[in-house]
C-alpha cells in the first residue's frame, strides 16, 4: 500500500461517521425537504403558524439548539492563555476579522454581481469564524490543540461584539462607497444585532453556563468523556432540521435555477483554499512553528456556518437567497478542508522537514 494511500486512511480514519459524510446528510436533508415540499404543499403554512419575528417557533428552536452543543464544547478557560501569545493572537484576530471578510467580500461581488441575495449570503458566511469542525481540521493537521481551543474560544466571544458592525459595514457602508446598492432587501443594524445576540447570545450564555456549572460540580473527564461525546452530536440534528424545512418551502425554485448553486460554490472553494495559503505564508513569514502555521491557516479557512444559517434566516426569513447560500457553505467546506489537511502535512514535510 502506498505511503499517500495510508495517510488518506489515516486522516478520514479519524473523522466520526457523522463529520465523514456530512455532506451526504445533507444532501439527504435537502432531497427530504424538496419532496416534503411537494408532498405537503400546506407545510409552508405549518411552520408559520407560529412566531417569532421572521422566524417560525420551531425553526428557532432548532437553530438554538444546532448552536448550543458546538458552544457548550468551547474551552472558555483556555482565554486565560491568550496573554503569552499576544504576538499569535494578533495574527489570527487579523486572519479572522480584516482579511477574511475582505477576501470574502471581493470574491462575492466578483462571482455574483447579479445576485444579491446570494451574494449578500456569502458575505455573512464570510463574517462568521469557525469555532467547531476547526478543532477538528486542526487536530488531523497536526496543529497546536490549546491554541486552537483559545482561538475557538476568542472568536466565540469575538463575535459577539463585531458580527453585527462589520456585517452592516459590508452590506451597506462599503457598496455605498461605489454607489451601488449592497443587498436585495432593506436592513437595519439592529436587525442583524437582534438575529446575533438571539442565535448567538443565547446559546453562547447557555454553553458557558453549562460549561463551568458541570465543570465544577462532575469534573473536566466527565464534561469530556461523558457528556460532549453524547450532546456534540445532537447539534446536527438542528441543523439538518433546519434544511429540510427551508428545501421543503424554497426547493421548487432550487430544481428551477440549479446552476444558481453551483455559482455559490465556486467562490467558496476559491475563499477556502486562499485563506488557507495566505495564512500559512503570514504565519511562516512570521516564523512560527508549523503546529502554530496549521492552527492559524485552518481557523481562518474555516466558517461558523451554524451561526451564518442562524443570522441569515432570522434577517431575511428561511425563504431567502441569503439563507440557501449559507446553506450551501457546509456542503463544500467539509471535502474541501480534508484536502487541505493533506496539504498541511505537505506543507509539514516539504518546508518544516517534519515526518
Amino acid at each position: 500500500m502506498t505511503t499517500a494511500s495510508t495517510q488518506t486512511r489515516n486522516v478520514m480514519g479519524q473523522l466520526s461517521t457523522l463529520d465523514r459524510f456530512l455532506p451526504l446528510w445533507i444532501f439527504l436533508a435537502m432531497a427530504l425537504g424538496i419532496g416534503l415540499g411537494y408532498a405537503v404543499p400546506g407545510v409552508k403554512a405549518v411552520f408559520n403558524t407560529l412566531s417569532i419575528g421572521t422566524v417560525s417557533l420551531p425553526i428557532a428552536i432548532g437553530l438554538l439548539w444546532m448552536m448550543y452543543p458546538v458552544l457548550a464544547k468551547v474551552k472558555y478557560e483556555e482565554l486565560s492563555k491568550i496573554s503569552g501569545a499576544v504576538k499569535q493572537f494578533g495574527v489570527s484576530l487579523t486572519l479572522n476579522w480584516l482579511i477574511g471578510p475582505i477576501i470574502m467580500f471581493v470574491l462575492a461581488w466578483a462571482f455574483l454581481p447579479d445576485l444579491p441575495g446570494y451574494r449578500t449570503g456569502l458575505i455573512i458566511t464570510g463574517l462568521a469564524r469557525c469555532i467547531a469542525m476547526v478543532l477538528i481540521w486542526n487536530m488531523l493537521a497536526g496543529g497546536d490543540s490549546e491554541y486552537c481551543a483559545a482561538l475557538v474560544a476568542l472568536n466565540s466571544v469575538f463575535q459577539i461584539i463585531m458580527y453585527s458592525p462589520l456585517a452592516y459595514f459590508y452590506l451597506y457602508i462599503v457598496p455605498g462607497w461605489f454607489g451601488v446598492k449592497g443587498t436585495a432587501v432593506d436592513i437595519s443594524m439592529w436587525d442583524i444585532a437582534k438575529s446575533v445576540l438571539i442565535f448567538l447570545g443565547i446559546p453562547l450564555a447557555a454553553g458557558i453556563l453549562t460549561r463551568f456549572t458541570l465543570l465544577k460540580s462532575k469534573g473536566a473527564e466527565w464534561y469530556d468523556t461523558k457528556l460532549m461525546p453524547r450532546l456534540s452530536p445532537t447539534a446536527l440534528i438542528g441543523l439538518l432540521f433546519t434544511i429540510v424545512v427551508m428545501f421543503s418551502m424554497q426547493g421548487d425554485k432550487i430544481l428551477a435555477q440549479p446552476l444558481d448553486v453551483v455559482r455559490v460554490a465556486i467562490p467558496l472553494v476559491v475563499y477556502f483554499v486562499v485563506m488557507f495559503i495566505v495564512s500559512f505564508a503570514i504565519s511562516m513569514a512570521m516564523k512560527f512553528s508549523y503546529e502554530m502555521s496549521a492552527t492559524q491557516s485552518f481557523t481562518a479557512a474555516s466558517n461558523n456556518f451554524e451561526l451564518a444559517i442562524a443570522v441569515a434566516i432570522g434577517t431575511f426569513a428561511i425563504t431567502s437567497q441569503e439563507a440557501l447560500a449559507t446553506v450551501i457553505g457546509p456542503l463544500i467546506e467539509v471535502p474541501v478542508l480534508i484536502g487541505l489537511v493533506y496539504v498541511s502535512l505537505w506543507i509539514k514535510k516539504r518546508f518544516f522537514f517534519i515526518k
